[in-house]
């Protein structure tokens, strides 16, 4: 057997799967190396891929070639669209999976990549010489050569649970730490810290009170993760909601005294957007009560994940405190929640395509660059492993703009703000959202990807026919005329105000009270036009849609972004010796020394920065 290869991944979550799979498809040999080959894609907390921009990230990984959304929608056991009640820059796709399907998934995909190698074993150091990777060696005793690593250990390193008073190595429940990698890594001069994060009680589903609990059901119309995607083939579940109460509050709150988080026990920074109880209760004194959401675990399992009960609280403290809950007066559960500490490391030492700016051809992505959840560690992923397979073969390097992509907003925020807290996607992150709504991820990146040879023929020519079905449902709206006599008896039905005079379609179906399709049943030409389109009508009539109706947005957004191009296309790294500028704060003097942007528009957006600081370097620039 040969041990060396093009690419070696450490970690085999959410960033290692997607990282492994764009390296090895784009034509790296590649090696993936895990612990345990059995927890591929493991779902460390809630079962469930998504959320407000979460959902997006997934959809982008999707347009750019990779599996996340493949693989949600076929484990999916319930699945809704977000945020349906506001424009369509906020709706966001969420499903519920089947933990258990989720990983073999997961396995069966990466097993049958060419190029792709599994490696079951942990990484013990990484080899590098004259400030460049060559390899890795594990516990095993086995040296592997490679011309570029990608770390994504998640929380493995040196990571350290929590419940009360009792501490346990281990990377994850029943799962061991990865030691001596931290120290291999640091010992190269990138830094390192400490972040914590959580996950609640698994709760018996034989031991609930459902009749105690609202239900909220799932959505199955034609929205999906992947743009390729078939129906969703499992088992649609609903999921359950109660609320905490006072006498569970007084519970946790004499408790606080054993709680981690509290007597000095844990020390680094959790998720500010997703708190434990303990911490909702202290921050939130006067709420009465806490929204708790009940979900399954998977299609046939009796396992359920409580959502908004993260603890790390002793064992009888949690469960006493659910027992005041009357869905769970005789609350049984598989086991309690738990806090992790695990190491870090800072991000601004990464370059935006996440290699690391102190040892060439590392790169890193997900949990250890300081973020929190799947989405954000399988978009870090993707562009890492496409980035190394162009560090092995050539190219340019591949970097999504803040207007290209919300794993570009993500990535830019990283390398250029850092992080004092693991940081979480969220549609208010992104200046451009209209331009990132979830419905045209494919229209936004898989050319892109096409062109990297990431996406295949096949795919380009679903969306070449998708880009041209959309435009011939705006051209039509554009040019065909209505006459107010033929339709306002219909517009009138419609519940809209009836025409004084004639106009355009696309006036009528810019009015909110109108859809293309209620319209349609009213103008027979248009109708059949639309019944032409057989392959992904409802997508097709979605996409046409949201561009009618939001094209003012659209073109204003785009407007202000191409004004912003004008300083990303400004490159000032290595243009200036920023110690001598004393022309600048000392605090900017600092940051850019630290940062070395890449254009001046990244140093605008570095905390610190005053557009004073700017000016002085447009001024030495001589624009």
């Amino acid at each position: 057997m040969d041990f060396k290869y093009d690419v070696i991944v450490i970690g085999a979550g959410h960033a290692g799967c997607e990282a492994a799979a764009a390296a090895a498809n784009l034509g790296s040999k590649t090696c993936l190396i895990t612990m345990d080959m059995n927890k591929i894609g493991q779902m460390s907390c809630n079962p469930a891929v998504g959320g407000i921009a979460k959902g997006q990230i997934v959809r982008e990984i999707d347009a750019l070639g990779g599996y996340m959304g493949l693989v949600t929608d076929r484990t999916a056991i319930q699945f809704r669209m977000l945020n349906r009640s506001k424009g369509p820059a906020m709706w966001s796709p969420r499903a519920q999976c089947d933990r258990g399907k989720f990983i073999w998934a997961w396995r069966e995909i990466l097993e049958n990549i060419p190029n792709l190698h599994i490696w079951q074993d942990t990484v013990e150091e990484l080899l590098v010489e004259n400030g460049e990777v060559t390899g890795v060696s594990t516990c095993w005793g086995v040296t592997f050569q490679a011309k570029c690593v990608i770390l994504t250990a998640g929380t493995f390193l040196n990571g350290l649970m929590h419940v009360g008073k009792k501490m346990l190595a281990g990377g994850r429940c029943a799962e061991p730490a990865s030691y001596h990698l931290t120290e291999s890594i640091t010992r190269h001069g990138i830094t390192a810290d400490r972040m914590k994060t959580g996950t609640p009680v698994r709760i018996d589903a034989r031991s609930v009170h459902f009749d105690q609990m609202e239900t909220q059901d799932g959505e199955n119309d034609f929205h999906r993760f992947s743009f390729i995607s078939e129906p969703r083939k499992l088992k649609q579940l609903q999921c359950w909601t109660c609320f905490t109460n006072e006498a569970s509050h007084e519970i946790l709150r004499n408790g606080l005294a054993d709680s981690p988080l509290y007597n000095g026990q844990i020390q680094s920074i959790g998720p500010r957007y997703c708190p434990s109880i303990e911490t909702k209760i202290v921050t939130f004194p006067d709420k009465p009560q806490h929204q708790l959401f009940l979900e399954p675990e998977g299609e046939s399992t009796n396992e359920l994940y409580l959502n908004g009960f993260s603890s790390s609280l002793p064992m009888d403290i949690q469960i006493a405190a659910l027992k005041q809950i009357p869905a769970f007066k005789d609350l049984v559960i598989y086991r309690p929640g738990y806090a992790i500490e695990y190491d870090y490391f800072d991000p601004t030492q990464l370059k935006h395509t996440l290699e690391t700016k102190a040892i060439k051809n590392l790169f890193m992505a997900g949990q250890v660059n300081g973020t929190t959840g799947y989405e954000e560690a399988g978009g870090q992923g993707i562009i890492a492993g496409i980035n190394a397979h162009i560090n092995c073969h050539g190219g340019e390097p591949f970097v999504l703009g803040r207007d290209e992509a919300y794993i570009g907003v993500l990535i830019d925020d990283l390398v250029t703000k850092g992080v004092d807290e693991p940081y979480r996607m969220f549609t208010s992150r992104a200046e451009y959202r209209i331009l990132l709504r979830q419905d045209d991820a494919d229209m936004r990146l898989t050319e892109r990807a096409y062109k990297l040879g990431l996406v295949k023929q096949d795919r380009y020519d679903m969306l070449c026919s998708k880009r041209e079905a959309v435009n011939s449902i705006i051209d039509f709206a554009k040019k065909f005329s209505i006459k107010a006599a033929l339709i306002n008896d219909a517009l009138v039905k419609l519940g809209t105000a009836p025409l004084s005079h004639g106009c355009k379609l696309i006036d009528l179906i810019i009015r909110p009270q109108i859809t293309i399709e209620s319209i349609a049943e009213y103008i027979p030409s248009f109708k059949a036009m639309l019944d032409k389109i057989t392959d992904r009508k409802e997508e097709i009539i979605e996409a046409a849609e949201v561009l009618i109706k939001y094209q003012g947005y659209i073109d204003r957004e785009r407007m202000i972004a191409d004004k912003i191009h004008r300083l990303e296309a400004i490159r000032i790294k290595g243009r200036f010796d920023y110690h001598s500028l004393n022309s600048l704060s000392t605090e900017a003097r600092q940051k850019l020394i630290k940062i070395d942007p890449e254009t001046l528009a990244q140093a605008s957006r570095i905390p610190g920065i005053s557009p004073s600081d700017i000016n002085v370097l447009l001024v030495l620039l001589g624009r």
